[in-house]
């Protein structure tokens, strides 16, 4: 039996390693890439005649978000998140304009209730002395406990679950009271509030350690035509302040927990809301950049469910399963509460045994309205074309319009044939990524 060692000493001496590592390269060392076999063929329109074409084995990215899972497409999806955030905040060359800049805009962070005391850091005192947990110790921050209840036999598993798997729907019923309010704020009925004004937002959901999601958003108010269209003139800062604070207090969703009894689903008592300021700078008062929040939603869109012992990124496929995951006991005993729950009869529509692995969220991680600014697949797509238009300039093709591109790939697999030649991807990409943000 080869060590790890000897195998990639023997596919670095292989036939056919170059060819391999070059298309490793082209998908920046992807973890998992997926295979196709196939053609490419670039014909000329006028006269029908082949300028060039290709044939083979090639790689793609998996297009993972996941950190965890794959660093390369983590990587490219931030990006991409950074890009769909900036221009929601600053306008420019992704189809919103500059003005959005002046428009009435906050970014806010909505937390999920306590379902039971769980060990945490509790900051410092006006002293500046350590506040202890209420198990009465001091958690360093790579403490294990953290995020655990401190009695796992009171916290409340179901409603947290049930939460969880609702809090989709808590944002939708948030963002529909939030248009009452503004329009409430504005002195016009509910119904004619399209009409003068529209709310965009880009939310991103960020896992805690205790295993629920926050929601932190940018929320905008625009003209009733989107973005290039100036917001109302009693629109302000000030109001939509008043106007979020009003909407998270009051929406609330009443379902029933599985003994009868009601739940009430509603947002945590924590609030933060922030000013948004046109500027790379920040102010003391809590005033936060366009440029450094845009960033802070890039790395949320990408973080894992967590640490390795938060969730697992695979659906579990049995009750049997769930004890085999490398998560921590906490954890592993949500996802036992929504497997349990997911086999009763009136939770079915929740389908919560395909989301027990995600602690019971159902929700994409970043979402936008439709106005709020670009599209993962606009930024895709003028990726795709830039890079086609590349590849044809080296081939001496000035006018995309000249040449047809007639692809047939077909799928063929995933991953890597073995431990040696993922070992070999991931020295790749860790090069790639040091040259791309040297330290």
């Amino acid at each position: 039996m080869w060590t790890l060692d000897e195998r990639i000493s023997h596919r670095l001496t292989a036939p056919g390693y170059a060819q391999w590592r070059a298309r490793v390269f082209s998908v920046g060392g992807c973890a998992r890439p997926i295979t196709l076999h196939g053609t490419t063929i670039i014909r000329d329109t006028a006269t029908g005649l082949v300028r060039h074409s290709v044939s083979g084995r090639i790689f793609t990215p998996c297009g993972n978000r996941r950190s965890r899972v794959c660093p390369t497409c983590s990587d490219r999806y931030a990006g991409d998140a950074f890009h769909i955030v900036r221009a929601g905040l600053a306008g420019g060359p992704k189809g919103v304009p500059a003005s959005v800049t002046g428009h009435p805009r906050m970014f806010l962070t909505l937390t999920a209730p306590s379902f039971g005391a769980v060990h945490s850091n509790r900051g410092l005192s006006a002293r500046g002395r350590r506040i202890p947990c209420r198990c009465r110790d001091h958690h360093p921050d790579d403490d294990p406990r953290l995020g655990t209840p401190i009695d796992p036999e009171s916290y409340d598993y179901e409603g947290a679950v049930l939460w969880q798997a609702h809090a989709g729907m808590l944002w939708a019923r948030f963002t529909t009271r939030l248009r009452r309010e503004l329009a409430k704020a504005g002195g016009l009925r509910v119904g004619d509030f399209a009409g003068h004004g529209r709310l965009s937002f880009g939310k991103v959901a960020e896992f805690q350690k205790r295993g629920l999601v926050h929601f932190h958003a940018v929320v905008r108010i625009d003209g009733p035509d989107g973005p290039a269209d100036p917001p109302p003139p009693w629109a302000s800062d000030d109001l939509l302040d008043h106007a979020v604070r009003s909407a998270a207090a009051a929406v609330v969703l009443t379902i029933t927990r599985p003994d009868g009894t009601r739940l009430q689903v509603r947002w945590g008592a924590q609030l933060d809301i922030r000013r948004i300021a046109a500027r790379s700078v920040e102010d003391g008062d809590g005033t936060i950049s366009e440029h450094r929040l845009a960033a802070y939603i890039a790395k949320y869109a990408t973080k894992d469910t967590g640490a390795a012992t938060l969730g697992t990124d695979r659906p579990v496929r049995s009750e049997r399963h769930i004890d085999y995951l490398r998560v921590s006991p906490h954890h592993r005993r949500i996802i036992a509460t929504a497997w349990r729950l997911g086999g009763l009869a009136a939770y079915e529509r929740l389908n919560l045994r395909h989301w027990a692995h995600m602690l019971g969220f159902r929700g994409h991680f970043l979402t936008k309205s439709r106005c709020y600014s670009t599209t993962f697949r606009a930024i895709r797509d003028d990726q795709r074309g830039y890079r086609l238009a590349e590849f044809l300039d080296r081939l001496g093709i000035t006018d995309p319009g000249e040449v047809a591109v007639i692809n047939d790939w077909t799928f063929t697999g995933a991953g890597y044939r073995d431990d040696a030649e993922s070992e070999l991807a991931a020295g790749i990409a860790a090069r790639i990524r040091s040259r791309r943000h040297p330290t």
